[in-house]
């Protein structure tokens, strides 16, 4: 779980809802027709926007982003360091034994293993960054559409509450009331945009920054191996990813088990050879 938008969605929540309680009745702040206007009509101008399937593929990204942690990229170091180990030991066809949970990463090793050349490996990793980029923008776009249309539906409904209350005039009683629900379905849309479409098109955006650096570390970290570098050598090229303050010095040491998403199959056991008198 992403405690920061956990914290982020709970704290910001709390401190509006306190403020309606203090400042008077909760009551007057719930309009359902306000909120079907500004709901409904921002949910149906998104789908007259982008393809229904975009849409749901938006909300399947938001729930994975705010249910899992960003990918590490300090881990994902230690794992190009820990297979650029294994290629000196055993070779580059080694790396084709390799399992990792990363689908580019498998691929990657893959390519290293069938002795592909340097600028294959770099164009097909580059095409996965770039396909990834595009399929992520299309889901930021779902929300900050979504982000735009709220508050327009919000001052779709004022408008509306607006003139029905000028239709009322002749009851002076009701004037203040009425304007108070007009008012509402604007506040309904600036809290939605603010609060829920344009925080999560952000946290997108930052997941996808964070996707893209650790692919731009599977990239520059199989060129090094390809060309044979010392794994000191490939930690130097590949620490520039990390801020200044978290970059650790590398030893010769085999990391932790944890600190990496790399690990080979375990190695058949030959059978002992059985002894006997030589005839």
């Amino acid at each position: 779980m992403d405690f920061a938008s956990l914290i982020g969605i709970i704290s910001g929540l709390a401190l509006i809802i306190s403020a309606i309680v203090l400042g008077g009745s909760a009551d007057i702040f719930i309009n359902v027709p306000g909120l079907m206007i500004v709901a409904g009509g921002t949910i149906a101008a998104t789908f007259l926007t982008v393809q229904f399937s975009d849409v749901i593929k938006a909300f399947k990204a938001a729930y994975i982003v705010f249910s899992r942690d960003k990918t590490n990229t300090q881990k994902m170091i230690h794992t190009m360091l820990e297979l650029s180990r294994i290629s000196h030991r055993y070779g580059l066809v080694k790396l084709g034994d390799v399992k990792t949970s990363s689908n580019v990463l498998k691929r990657a090793c893959n390519l290293l293993a069938e002795a592909a050349s340097e600028q294959v490996i770099r164009n097909t990793l580059q095409n996965e960054i770039d396909s990834l980029i595009m399929r992520h923008h299309t889901v930021q776009d779902v929300f900050k559409k979504m982000a735009a249309y709220a508050p327009a539906f919000g001052m779709l409904g004022t408008l509306i509450g607006l003139i029905q209350m000028l239709s009322e005039l002749d009851n002076p009683d009701t004037i203040g009331p009425a304007m108070a629900v007009a008012l509402l379905t604007t506040f309904y849309g600036s809290l939605l945009s603010t609060m829920v479409f344009l925080p999560i098109a952000g946290k997108l955006r930052a997941r996808t920054l964070s996707e893209v650096a650790n692919l731009e570390i599977i990239r520059e970290g199989c060129i090094s191996i390809l060309t044979n570098d010392h794994y000191m050598h490939v930690y130097e090229q590949l620490a520039s990813y990390l801020p200044e303050a978290e970059r650790k010095p590398v030893r010769g040491g085999k990391p932790a088990a944890g600190d990496t998403d790399v690990k080979m199959p375990a190695q058949p056991q030959s059978a002992p050879v059985a002894k006997g008198k030589a005839k």
